[in-house]
């Protein structure tokens, strides 16, 4: 009963965070810009998130030597979400959604580099088929909508979230209960938009449409506040690797998303360089629990 618990929750995880573009790009066409989408989903998932840690009777108190390691966590993961989001304005979000999975190739990577931690034969040929995957996406093929600047905004974006992840695992702030390490993430996150804002003079309006009203709540909700705190609990219930596996349902929703509701198509070029990355990425992970 607890694993199917955790199975349900690992796959909401993931198919939630799929979502992101679903609400993002609606907000673009009415022209939003990138820094004022983040900052609404990133001020409203916190401030929902706070209510829930106040509720739940929870303490807001960090510890002193997790406050400088939080700051920049959440100046990193904000990077993160800036360079994705910002990503799809140049490239087919299913195309993006793919290759913001190689974040655990990029972890083992950092792994290795930062803590001298063995690269296994596994992880090698895992890398080397994701960058065949990544040369397939670089030239999807007619149809297909992709860009270099897009491309590399994203892996930017994967890379920046595999150093959040790295300082998660080896900080003592990653030490801190989940839904405070999520929300003062969020919340440090917001210095990044501060500064793309200008102390958020900058941050534009949203006119008050049902559509709009729709995609600001989802985008704080769905992929943000649900998916965070079903991965946290999915953890908890059948452990973090299980979890990863399942987190290759991501992509999958990012790609369903962009087919059916922005007319993207998926070439055969596409679907292979797709194939290929997801494939290697499970590889690792699975290499990883055994």
């Amino acid at each position: 009963m607890k694993t199917g618990k955790g199975i349900a929750l690992g796959v909401l995880a993931a198919v939630s965070y799929g979502t992101n573009p679903l609400f993002a790009v609606p907000l673009y066409n009415e022209g939003l810009s990138t820094e004022s989408v983040l900052f609404y989903r990133y001020s409203i998932a916190a401030a929902l998130l706070g209510l829930i840690i106040f509720l739940r009777g929870e303490s807001f108190r960090l510890p002193r030597r997790t406050v400088v390691p939080l700051v920049v966590m959440g100046i990193v993961f904000a990077l993160s979400s800036l360079l994705l989001f910002e990503s799809y304005r140049f490239m087919d979000v299913g195309i993006a959604s793919t290759l913001l999975f190689l974040e655990p190739v990029f972890l083992a990577l950092i792994m290795r580099v930062v803590f001298r931690e063995r690269l296994g034969r596994t992880t090698i040929v895992s890398i080397i088929v994701c960058a065949a995957g990544i040369g397939l996406l670089c030239n999807p093929g007619a149809g297909a909508n992709v860009s270099v600047r897009g491309i590399v905004l994203v892996i930017l974006s994967a890379f920046s979230y595999g150093v959040y992840m790295a300082m998660v695992n080896k900080s003592e702030a990653g030490k801190i209960g989940g839904p405070q390490l999520t929300f003062y993430s969020l919340l440090f996150g917001m210095i990044v938009f501060a500064f793309a804002t200008r102390g958020f003079a900058d941050v534009q309006g949203v006119e008050l449409n049902a559509t709009n009203i729709a995609c600001v709540a989802g985008i704080a909700t769905v992929p943000t506040i649900i998916s965070l705190v079903a991965v946290n609990v999915a953890i908890q219930e059948i452990g973090a690797v299980p979890v990863s596996i399942l987190g290759a349902l991501e992509p999958i929703t990012g790609s369903l998303v962009g087919i059916l509701f922005f007319g993207e198509i998926m070439t055969g070029r596409s679907l292979a360089g797709m194939a290929l990355i997801i494939g290697a990425v499970m590889l690792l992970i699975y290499s990883k629990r055994r």
